[in-house]
């Protein structure tokens, strides 16, 4: 294990993730992977500019010299004239900056007063005119994690980029669809002391963004990138972290690297599942900024700011329904933090809410598990994917609470019901107490040579889930000493 402190290492941390509304600066839907049909394809070649600084960005150099040439595909359904920049930007959307206003608090970062639209070189054909809009909002937030504070000194909001369809060494193929959707990026101070805090923090993070219910879920919705050093080397971006679990392997990786490295120049790299990294371009400067023209500078007024109501964080929902419900934390986690919704757009959490009050409370646990694990296992081991039915749901667990039906029951019965099968709850009601004893005793009579576990099999096998295993587990025991 490296020990952190002496090699010097620092860390910090972007957030990127895309927001669930409309496009940031259109009124086109945020349809990435739009699936309806291409209806107008561009090709464009770019070329570099110097930014307000007078300088063109190293990283802008070293795109061009590929002279790639680029093809956009737009559909109707989830781009405009915008999109393919032949129209000027439309005002901000305001469902969007609302959002990452609110997001901001949520961080207790400081709201600037007035946000200036700046234009970003982006010179690998990921946006059709050849830069991003960006803007500041705030700055100056912080989290606390299980090692001390991290600062957050900036938050920006800005568009997202072009799906990237396929490519060669001439020519990059981009899909529109995913243009324009509103992105917010969170960027931390290098405070974080190690691979595995670098997990936390994103973790964190992510935790935070989720709790508004105002961000799109999914892979490719949010994009976590590192940025390390070690002794005196020089800086380096590490790009496209999906899956927060193997971060902690790619940035020790990557430490091993440059441990190797007698001198590096600082460089954007890409992360790979196998825990190395892939050279991708030079490290950008600050000289592929300038003022967007088309945009006017938006005031953020203490009234606007009033009016937004922070969500409760999902970690603070956790710790209550833990206590209230005797759960463990890693459901209680689940049942909060869940991407799932169920049919008429209830949250796992709600849902829980909405039943647990209503059974007794040492069958919460159980609760929980059945919302966590049945859609998982219907996927694992029937590759369906399901959604509870709310009505079903709930009339099941009040079944069980009841006495009605059993735990072994319901698995399959979601899974009925997942098939599409119309489900009868009377087809599942438990068996009687002296009919269970006078069947068992019939069972054991005709098959005196069959052990315990045998007539087990048997009663369990004839009644499918109509009886509960632990009291015909002690009626055979009764009958056969």
């Amino acid at each position: 294990m490296n020990n952190y402190k002496n090699i010097k290492f620092k860390a910090g941390i972007e957030v990127h993730q895309q927001l669930e509304t409309n496009n940031l600066f259109c009124s086109c839907p945020s349809l990435v992977n739009d699936n309806n049909e291409v209806s107008n394809e561009i090709k464009r070649k770019l070329r570099a500019v110097a930014g307000e600084l007078g300088e063109v960005d190293i990283a802008t150099l070293h795109e061009i010299k590929k002279g790639r040439e680029f093809s956009y595909q737009a559909k109707e359904t989830s781009s405009c004239l915008v999109e393919l920049d032949e129209e000027p930007p439309h005002e901000i959307n305001k469902e969007a900056l609302d959002t990452a206003l609110e997001i901001s608090l949520l961080f207790k970062a400081n709201i600037i007063d007035e946000l200036h639209v700046m234009r970003k070189i982006v010179i690998d054909g990921s946006n059709v005119s050849g830069f991003q809009r960006t803007m500041l909002i705030a700055t100056d937030g912080y989290i606390n994690t299980s090692k001390g504070k991290v600062n957050i000194p900036t938050i920006y909001l800005e568009e997202e980029a072009a799906k990237k369809i396929n490519e060669d060494e001439n020519n990059v193929n981009y899909s529109l669809d995913r243009l324009g959707i509103p992105l917010i990026e969170i960027d931390t101070d290098a405070s974080i002391k190690d691979p595995e805090h670098a997990k936390e923090v994103s973790s964190i993070i992510g935790m935070i963004l989720r709790s508004t219910e105002k961000v799109k879920r999914g892979i490719g919705s949010i994009r976590q990138d590192v940025n390390l050093s070690i002794l005196d080397k020089e800086r380096i971006e590490i790009k496209g972290f999906q899956d927060l679990r193997y971060m902690p392997k790619v940035i020790d990786g990557e430490i091993l690297r440059l441990s190797k490295l007698k001198k590096i120049k600082s460089e954007v790299r890409r992360a790979n599942v196998d825990g190395s990294t892939t050279f991708l371009r030079p490290l950008p400067g600050s000289a592929r900024l300038y003022p967007e023209t088309d945009v006017a500078p938006i005031k953020i007024t203490r009234e606007r700011l009033a009016i937004i109501k922070l969500p409760e964080l999902i970690v603070e929902r956790a710790l209550e329904i833990e206590k209230n419900y005797d759960i463990s934390p890693e459901q209680a986690h689940g049942i909060v933090s869940g991407a799932n919704l169920i049919t008429g757009g209830i949250r796992y959490d709600k849902l829980f809410l909405d039943v647990a009050p209503k059974i007794k409370k040492e069958y919460s646990g159980f609760l929980a598990e059945t919302i966590l694990s049945i859609p998982k296992e219907l996927r694992r081991k029937h590759k369906i994917e399901y959604k509870f039915s709310d009505k079903l749901f709930r009339d099941v667990f009040e079944a069980f609470n009841l006495g009605k039906i059993s735990k072994n029951s319901i698995f399959e019965i979601f899974l009925n019901d997942s098939k599409g099968k119309k489900v009868n709850l009377n087809d599942y009601k438990i068996i009687d107490d002296k009919e269970l004893m006078k069947e068992i005793e019939k069972i054991v009579k005709e098959k005196k040579d069959l052990g315990f576990n045998a007539i087990m099999g048997l009663v369990m096998g004839k009644y499918k889930g109509k009886v509960d295993g632990k009291k015909a587990s002690e009626i055979i025991e009764k009958i056969m000493k």
